[in-house]
């Protein structure tokens, strides 16, 4: 590597330190504002030379960075931010801008760094508007949720769910306060917004996962994968070829039982949620479905709800579909990641 080199990535500015090692010389200072056109220019000086690497972490912001980094023809190396933390050890240092960008320049040349998988351009689309999907869900549902807790307060009854047009409808012929009325009646236009702005994104995650061959094969071989979820759970696993095998990947959904025990004491296991959210949510809604009698899974369900719960035994179910799109997606190969047709 005739140069490497590292960001520290922050909103206002990047802070850059990099090492020419013919020359032995370092460089350090600050990109201000930290936004693609001044990167881009700033990245002209390695204009012409070979075998030039950045490191960065992979925080907010990481995406452009590397973008321009390619673009540029510099190899990014993007680090595990905890990881890379913890390479610090346990001895307290100053922590400064400065000192992080030496940090990760350091392990970089030493190679060490614990660097993370850069999706590629259309899992990176993929991701942004699935989690924009969830993002919307996640409100309407807060919103559902004002409409019970305003009913339950006025001492009104839910006879069904406010996600249903028949609990719609009894929601507006309740009788309640003017204020509570009015506060129920805000609540069903902010769902009704939040809907409008939903079914044009489901239609598009439909659309894309037809066309891509690795949500395709998710929607056809995995029970309760559907439209939304097969792009999740594509988007999130990414290269599958990463993994060395399917215990790996349930360690990377974070649906993994975490326990501590020693001589005779052993703490209560619970999950690690170290993974994507977003995909364990995507994995426990399909996992749902194997309550359903057709469902594969039935039977391992129904036996797994009577001794432990429904909750435990859908978890349950969802590390066995964790490991099976695992195993449709590598039987892919190369496909699995390629664009929609």
């Amino acid at each position: 590597m005739s140069i490497v080199g590292a960001f520290d990535v922050h909103r206002r500015q990047l802070t850059f330190d990099y090492l020419d090692t013919v020359t032995g010389e370092v460089k350090r200072g600050r990109i201000v504002p930290a936004d693609r056109e001044q990167l881009s220019k700033w990245l002209a000086r390695f204009a012409g030379q070979d075998d030039v690497h950045f490191a960065l972490e992979g925080c907010t912001g990481w995406r452009y960075v590397v973008g321009e980094l390619l673009a540029a023809g510099i190899e990014p190396h993007l680090a595990e931010p905890a990881d890379t933390a913890a390479l610090r050890g346990k001895k307290r240092h100053a922590k400064t801008d400065k000192t992080d960008s030496r940090h990760l320049r350091v392990h970089l040349l030493a190679g060490d760094l614990p660097e993370c998988w850069i999706p590629p351009e259309q899992v990176l689309e993929a991701r942004a508007v699935v989690r924009l999907y969830k993002d919307l869900l996640d409100e309407r549902r807060v919103w559902h949720q004002r409409i019970a807790a305003t009913l339950f307060h006025q001492g009104v009854p839910v006879t069904a769910s406010m996600a249903t047009a028949e609990g719609r409808a009894a929601a507006g012929q309740l009788q309640l306060s003017p204020a509570g009325r009015q506060a129920v009646d805000t609540a069903l236009r902010q769902a009704d917004r939040l809907t409008g702005e939903l079914e044009p994104l489901r239609r598009q995650l439909d659309m894309f996962s037809r066309r891509q061959a690795g949500c395709r094969a998710l929607r056809a071989t995995q029970f309760g994968v559907g439209p939304v979820t097969s792009v999740a759970i594509w988007a999130e696993l990414g290269d599958v070829c990463r993994f060395g095998n399917s215990d790996d990947v349930i360690r990377h959904t974070g649906l993994d039982i975490t326990v501590y025990s020693s001589d005779g004491k052993r703490s209560a296991g619970h999950l690690s949620r170290q993974g994507p959210q977003l995909l364990r949510w995507a994995l426990y809604e399909a996992a749902k479905c194997a309550a359903r009698p057709a469902a594969p899974d039935y039977g391992y369900y129904t036996t797994a709800r009577d001794r432990r719960t429904a909750g435990l035994a859908t978890l349950s179910v969802a590390r066995k579909l964790a490991r099976r799109c695992y195993h449709t997606l590598r039987e892919l190969g190369e496909e699995a990641l390629a664009p929609a047709a």
